[in-house]
């Protein structure tokens, strides 16, 4: 499936704006992610497995809630990176 990386996370891709990665879950999504472009994953899960506060995920157009949310090949996954500062 097609997943849509933010521009902070790009430099873990080559710079390229979307990638193919295959799973049934988003958990296993960003396992096949963190294989192919290793780091990745730690920039956007915890320690404790959970999405980073800062990270969200969007499936169908919709905000995933965790990572147990189910993916299908023909999905465009959209990983969105929250921006912060004064």
């Amino acid at each position: 499936m097609n997943v849509r990386i933010p521009t902070p996370l790009r430099s873990y891709t080559g710079g390229a704006a979307s990638v193919e990665a295959t799973g049934s879950t988003v958990a296993e999504l960003l396992e096949d992610l963190d294989r192919r472009y290793p780091g990745i994953r730690f920039r956007m899960v915890d320690e404790a497995g959970r999405l980073r506060q800062h990270m969200n995920v969007f499936v169908r157009r919709e905000r995933c809630k965790d990572l147990t949310t189910s993916v299908e090949p023909t999905d465009e996954v959209v990983i969105m990176q929250a921006l912060s500062g004064g």
